[in-house]
């Protein structure tokens, strides 16, 4: 089951539920320009050059104001963005009606990406997600149909409902940024970003993601439940609009993501904080609740993050501050943990919390140029 939005990304969504409905495969006409205080206020980045640290951090405050305008608490939405700001790909886990769907639905649209959505179901095949060749009579021959992974922002709702062999036919595309298709390569567009869901607590009917795919993520979220006043404002929202759809504005034009992502890419990380990192993913290695532990790509995923964290706050450095702010949702899914930790109820979430405590970090002038 696919949703797929060829050329806009929709303005309308839902705070409070994440059931497909009528409602959620509406198309709604997309803004031609950002509306809104929380747009016109920040400064434009040129969409041919890197935008600036102030450009990123403007913008960046832009973009997750107009999201809560939808999204009622998750505090994890800031490393969210900060996860495509660098480029990567994000897996939110939780309980469903905690509003992932809404989250990724949200950050497509305020960030002016095209979106589409793939509900992962267990009949789901791969070429449900990358497309196929159909044959066409008009023109008796083969013809490739793009699938829904042709688009800026993918969204794999309930990935761990759907096979391993349709779950793979995502890892060229979060990899290298193409699909393979008859033996053809074709290229996706830039920018591409996949945001997957996935329910941790039902076992039934499920099928867990590989370690080589969890690695893929850079970066696991977990949602959470909303406090009582978090919940009350939800609710009050949903009864002031009246209606079910909540609106998300446009905020970043065409090219400015892009400008944003290169922004990111100048900013240096000194070697101190570099070697801060290599020595938090050495340690998961050697942790004796762990039986596999993070790989190089885990030490880049961390610097990546903690870069774009330090950017988004409007400074051009990284300090082992912004590194221990992403270490978890960068680190604790790339654990494998031992059969012993595992039955004593050990988490990944709790090493990597552990580690930090333990792994000296560098003095506060390191970073500081």
């Amino acid at each position: 089951m696919t949703e797929h939005d060829a050329g806009h990304p929709p303005t309308h969504h839902h705070e409070d539920v994440e059931a497909d409905g009528p409602g959620e495969h509406a198309k709604p006409t997309r803004p031609t320009a950002p509306t809104g205080p929380s747009s016109s206020a920040a400064p434009r980045p040129a969409a041919s050059q890197p935008a600036t640290a102030d450009e990123i951090a403007h913008a960046s405050e832009a973009v997750l104001a107009e999201v809560r305008t939808a999204v009622v608490g998750m505090p994890a939405l800031s490393t969210a963005l900060a996860c495509v700001l660098a480029g990567g790909h994000l897996l939110l886990e939780d309980v469903p009606g905690t509003g992932k769907t809404l989250a990724a639905r949200s950050l497509a649209t305020a960030l002016g990406l095209d979106f589409a959505r793939v509900q992962c179901t267990p009949d789901l095949l791969p070429s449900d997600v990358t497309g196929s060749m159909v044959f066409d009579p008009a023109r008796t021959a083969f013809e490739f149909r793009p699938g829904p992974v042709f688009t800026g922002m993918l969204l794999a709702d309930e990935i761990n409902r759907t096979p391993p062999k349709t779950q793979s036919a995502l890892l060229e595309a979060m990899a290298e940024r193409q699909v393979t298709v008859e033996g053809v390569t074709r290229p996706l567009p830039h920018p591409f970003h996949v945001i997957a869901t996935s329910n941790p607590v039902e076992h039934e009917g499920t099928y867990p993601l590989p370690e080589a795919q969890l690695d893929r993520f850079m970066a696991r979220l977990a949602v959470g439940y909303l406090d009582g006043e978090g919940e009350t404002a939800l609710l009050e929202r949903r009864l002031a609009r009246r209606q079910e759809a909540a609106p998300v504005r446009t905020v970043l034009r065409p090219g400015e993501l892009a400008a944003l992502q290169a922004g990111v890419e100048q900013v240096a990380v000194e070697r101190d904080v570099l070697r801060y990192c290599v020595d938090l993913t050495a340690a998961t290695r050697s942790a004796r609740s762990v039986e596999v532990g993070a790989s190089p790509r885990g030490t880049q995923a961390l610097v990546l993050l903690a870069r774009a964290c330090a950017v988004m706050a409007g400074r051009d450095y990284t300090t082992p501050e912004d590194v221990k702010s992403v270490a978890v949702p960068a680190l604790a899914h790339r654990l494998v943990l031992t059969p012993q930790a595992w039955a004593a109820g050990t988490s990944p979430v709790a090493v990597v919390a552990d580690l930090l405590d333990h792994v000296p970090t560098p003095g506060a002038t390191a970073s500081l140029r």
